[in-house]
This record gives structure tokens, C-alpha cells and sequence, in this order.
């Protein structure tokens, strides 16, 4: 163990810092339900990006991260595509100003400026959406335990820490126990302080992140000055052709094995059924967990657009600059790195930890070590902010309690936050991996999220039973896909996807319309493009004045810039620290170009 009394400290005084604030915020949070579920949609648009990349910055996606880019090299900036990662390009140009219009509180909520607020499909409709968005929210509080578990085992051995412990504990769950212990200082901060305690918790993780991150990359580049990394042929470059072609033997071999578990050998054929799902996944809107919660908490639906478009800015060349350093000094010293796990096979998302403990001097290890441990904590407490919306808001208050009183309403929070906590905890024992999981729940549950919240937007006889049978198809089949498949989860997409959008459609034609006058609302208020002609014929003429959204070629000319973009961004620094100079300056370049197109295309004409 390298942490020294330095590094221990720094770790000491972030923790305090978030139990402070959790205090701190105690009483605004405990104003009235929306001051603690959203901030009184009163805190400005760059503080709620800042929040939402900081919880994307988590550790279980940054261990993939580097896994991924020492295995796969520079073109493993496609595969967050399984996201996918460019749904917030969409969200940016249309989609996250069309959510906020509606004013809501959750997404479940939203759903009755589409559908209506009395009826059996409306009812059904809302409650499938939360089981959704429930599973959704348990699924990445299990993918993120599973990482801080394994983060954090190299650094704190147990057998430094059994002494101190009055129970037994088998090694396979020592993770477990690090895990229940750092997620208590999470929830205690989130559910005292709510939204106000998250975004300010968020800032200063982001900011500690971002510090580390330069660190890394400037140890990286020095410590490759002068070498040269031994990997394989078309590592270095991002293009690829149908088959992946690239070969470890004789460097590290079981990266080879790595490849063909991943079944990414068919480079193609992956890339192509990544794009299409992630084109209509993100056609669909954002899913029902904090990335909404942080667009419904803007102030407005401009400030929705201009949250959504900074996270990218923010988030990838930080982000990339750690995965790119740590795995140049894993390429570098993969002889010093123990990567083994049980049986003696190499564990790949052990590369984070292993390069941090072992190349990071002390200060900057503190600094790290603290980072990561916050980018646990900011994603736990998004969700978990996310999950008690849900559960308080569209459960108890809705069903139960409607005039339930500010202090039966957060006194509630306190202990379905708690409940959450446990759940995700109970899963966490379920699953083997980081990979399992993330390709469960980007592969199969949101293959059955992707039909029905699609059809929402862009389609007027949509209704709320078409939406709950598509939704409850889709969910159904997901969650049984683990035990009648094999193979990657994203391969049987397009089965989820076909068989949602059955249910979706048959749904709706076997009842009738959603109310004109809901139809009409929605489209007047929402002021979405696509098949609306007979709600948009109504609305005419009863208000000759109002204007169609013509806005549709405009906003894919913009998506397509706005992806590009995104790679640009994720790839800069991973030619920075390569000091892979030619393609770094034609990439900084088309950046510049993009930037100042979209500065005339979408900044200039955004609109509430």
C-alpha cells in the first residue's frame, strides 16, 4: 500500500467536507419537495452540467474506460457508443428543451402532459415507468458498488484492516464490506441535503477530478518521453475495418482473450448495431434517472439545451486524460502491474487501481484516490436522488398520501433512501463484473426502454396503453434475456426492440386516442416535430397565428455536427499525451470549424 499520511488526510478532510454539507443544506433541502428533489429549478444551467458530468465520471465506468483503451487503443473512443454516449448531442439540440417545457417533477410525471391524468392506460402507463426507471436506478447502484468494491481493495488491504473488525469476513466479499462502508458517507450527505448538497458535492469532486487528471496525463507523458509503447498494429489510430485485426500475441496474450469474451472481433458488425440502437435510443430521450432530474431542475428550457450541451465539454478531455495516462503507464509497466485475479486470468479493470497505487506520487495519489472515491459518490447520490423521486413523488404522494405534509414528505426521503441504499447493495451480491452489468442494462433493459419512449415524441396516436404494453414487452423480455440467450446483450436488441414496438403499436390500436385537448396541450406546449399533421390541422385552426416546429432537418444537420464533435473531443487528448502531433492539430482544427458553425446553427437560435 503506497497511501501515505498525506494521502490519508486529503482523503479524511473530502469526507468531512461532504458530511458538512449534507448539514449544511439540511434545512433548505427540508423547504418543500421540490426544493429537495430539484432546487427549486433555481440553480443556473453551468452549476447542474457541472453536477451531471461529475456523476457520469464514476469509477466502475472509468475502470471499463481504461480496460477498453489499453485492450482496444484508440479505438476505443466508439465503444460508449453502447450507451450511447452521443444521446446527449441529441438532448442538446431538441430533446432536452422539449422534456423541460412540460414543467415536471420526474419523468413519471411528465408523462401526463402526453397522455392525460385520469384512465386505466394512464395509470398503467405511469406505474411501468417507474418500474423502469427503478431498475434502471438498482442496476447502476449495482454497477457502481461493484467498482468502488475492487477500486478500493488494492488500496486498503484487508489484512491491515481485519484486526479492527469483530466479524469474519470471506475474501470474495471484502469489496462488499469497503463498498457498505463508503456508500453510508454518500447517503448520509445526499438525503440530509438533497439536489442543493448533490451539485455542490459535485463541484468539488470536479474540481479535485480535474486537478488529478492533468496529474496523470503530465506522469504519463513524461514517463513516455523517449519510449516507445509495444502494442499492436492499428492501436494507435481510431479507423477500423470488418473485422478488428488486432493481435496481442506475443505482447500481453490474454488481451487476445479479452476480445473474443467481447465478442468485438466483428468490429463492423458491433459498430453497426451500436449506431442503430443508439440513434433510436436517443431519439427516445434521456432515461428516467438523474441525467432528467438535472434537466427537469434547469430554470428554463434554454438553460435545458445549454446544461446538456456542456456536459460533453466538460466531462470528455478531463475524463480521457486520466484513461489515456494510466494506460500509457500500464502499456509501459505491464510486468509491474498484478492484474491476476481468481484462477490466474488477468482482470483488465484492474489496470485503473493497480497504475494508481503503483505510478502516482504521494499528494497525487491522495488527490486521486479522493477524486474516484467522489466520482463513486456523486454518481450514488444522483441515482439515488433519482430513485426517491420516483419513489416519494410518483408512488407515495401520488397513491397514497396526496396531502402529505413537507415533514411527512421528507421524512419519507430519509427512509426510501435508505431502502434504495439496501436494494442496490442486494444486487451488487447478483452480479460478477462491471462489463455483466453495464452490457445488461445498455444491451437489454434500455433495448426494451427504446420503442415506447420513442414513439411519444414523434407520433400523435400514440397512447398511454400503447406505452405500457410497449414499455412492459420490453421489460419483461430483458429481464428474462439472461436466461434464454448467450452472446452480447446488444445483439439481441434489435429482438427487444421489435417485440417492444409490437406491443407498442398493438396497444395503442386496440384503444382509442389520447383526449384532443391533451394531444393538443402537449403539441402546442412541447412544440415536438414529427407525425403531428391532424393534432397540428386542430390546433390551427382554433389559433391560425401558431407556427409548426420546422426545425427537423436543422436539428439532425446540428446532431450530426454536434457527434463529431464529441469525438473530437474524447480523442484531443489522447493525441496530446501520445504526442501524436499531425492528427492532433487537423482534429483541433475540425473542432474549431464545428464550433464555430454550431455557434450559428443551434447557440444562436436557441429558444424556450
Amino acid at each position: 500500500m503506497n497511501l501515505q499520511l498525506i494521502d490519508v488526510i486529503i482523503l479524511l478532510l473530502y469526507l468531512a467536507t461532504m458530511i458538512f454539507i449534507g448539514f449544511w443544506y439540511r434545512k433548505k433541502a427540508k423547504t418543500d419537495k421540490e426544493s429537495y428533489l430539484l432546487g427549486s429549478k433555481s440553480l443556473p444551467w453551468y452549476k447542474l452540467g457541472l453536477s451531471d458530468a461529475s456523476d457520469m465520471f464514476d469509477i466502475s465506468g472509468t475502470m471499463w474506460m481504461v480496460a477498453l483503451c489499453f485492450v482496444y487503443g484508440l479505438k476505443s473512443i466508439w465503444i460508449p457508443w453502447l450507451w450511447p454516449v452521443f444521446n446527449q448531442v441529441f438532448m442538446m439540440m431538441f430533446l432536452s428543451k422539449w422534456l423541460r417545457r412540460s414543467n415536471a417533477n420526474t419523468g413519471a410525471e411528465w408523462l401526463q402532459t402526453r397522455f392525460g391524468l385520469t384512465g386505466k392506460g394512464v395509470t398503467a402507463s405511469h406505474i411501468v415507468v417507474i418500474a423502469f426507471a427503478l431498475l434502471s436506478c438498482f442496476g447502476f447502484l449495482a454497477y457502481g458498488f461493484i467498482g468502488l468494491g475492487k477500486f478500493m481493495e488494492i488500496f486498503i488491504p484487508w489484512d491491515l484492516v481485519k484486526a479492527y473488525v469483530p466479524f469474519e469476513v470471506a475474501p470474495k466479499y471484502v469489496p462488499h464490506v469497503y463498498g457498505i462502508t463508503f456508500t453510508l458517507f454518500a447517503m448520509f450527505y445526499s438525503i440530509l441535503g438533497g439536489l442543493h448538497s448533490i451539485v455542490l458535492g459535485d463541484m468539488i469532486k470536479y474540481t479535485i477530478m480535474t486537478v488529478a487528471c492533468i496529474s496523470i496525463a503530465v506522469i504519463a507523458m513524461s514517463h513516455l518521453n523517449g519510449q516507445t509503447l509495444k502494442v499492436p498494429e492499428g492501436w494507435d489510430h481510431p479507423f477500423f475495418g470488418w473485422k478488428l485485426d488486432l493481435d496481442w500475441s506475443g505482447i500481453v496474450a490474454d488481451a487476445n482473450r479479452k476480445i473474443a469474451e467481447d465478442g468485438f472481433s466483428l468490429f463492423s458488425l458491433f459498430f453497426g448495431m451500436m449506431l442503430l440502437k443508439g440513434v433510436f435510443a436517443s431519439l427516445a430521450g434521456p432515461a428516467p434517472n438523474y441525467d432528467m432530474q438535472k434537466i427537469l431542475s434547469t430554470r428554463s428550457p434554454k438553460d435545458a439545451s445549454k446544461m446538456t450541451g456542456f456536459v460533453s465539454i466538460i466531462l470528455l478531455p478531463i475524463r480521457y486524460s486520466m484513461v489515456i495516462g494510466l494506460t500509457v503507464l500500464a502499456l509501459l509497466y505491464y510486468d509491474r502491474l498484478n492484474l491476476k485475479g481468481p484462477g490466474g486470468v488477468t482482470d483488465f479493470e484492474m489496470i485503473l487501481p493497480a497504475a494508481i497505487n503503483t505510478f502516482l506520487p504521494t499528494g497525487v495519489l491522495g488527490l486521486v484516490l479522493t477524486g474516484l472515491l467522489g466520482a463513486f459518490m456523486g454518481t450514488f447520490s444522483g441515482t439515488l436522488n433519482a430513485a426517491q423521486a420516483y419513489i416519494v413523488n410518483d408512488i407515495y404522494v401520488k397513491y397514497y398520501n396526496p396531502n402529505a405534509s413537507t415533514r411527512k414528505i421528507m421524512s419519507m426521503n430519509y427512509i426510501v433512501g435508505v431502502g434504495v441504499v439496501i436494494i442496490g447493495i442486494g444486487l451488487r451480491l447478483m452480479a460478477t463484473n462491471v462489463n455483466d452489468i453495464l452490457q445488461w442494462i445498455v444491451g437489454g433493459l434500455y433495448g426494451g426502454y427504446v420503442a415506447a419512449n420513442c414513439l411519444k415524441w414523434y407520433w400523435w396516436r400514440f397512447n398511454a396503453n400503447g406505452f405500457f404494453w410497449g414499455m412492459a414487452v420490453g421489460i419483461v423480455a430483458a429481464l428474462l434475456m439472461p436466461y434464454f440467450t448467450t452472446g452480447l446483450p446488444l445483439y439481441w436488441w434489435p429482438l427487444l426492440f421489435a417485440l417492444s414496438l409490437a406491443g407498442s403499436i398493438i396497444g395503442t390500436y386496440a384503444t382509442e386516442p389520447t383526449d384532443i385537448n391533451v394531444l393538443k396541450s402537449f403539441y402546442k406546449t412541447v412544440r415536438p416535430w414529427g407525425f403531428w399533421k391532424p393534432i397540428h390541422n386542430i390546433v390551427v385552426a382554433e389559433d391560425p397565428a401558431f407556427q409548426a416546429n420546422k426545425r427537423f432537418k436543422l436539428d439532425m444537420f446540428n446532431v450530426v455536427l454536434g457527434i463529431i464533435a464529441q469525438l473530437c473531443l474524447t480523442i484531443l487528448p489522447m493525441y496530446f499525451i501520445l504526442n501524436m502531433q499531425t492528427p492532433l492539430w487537423i482534429t483541433l482544427a475540425i473542432l474549431a470549424l464545428l464550433i464555430t458553425i454550431l455557434k450559428k446553427t443551434w447557440w444562436n437560435k436557441l429558444e424556450d
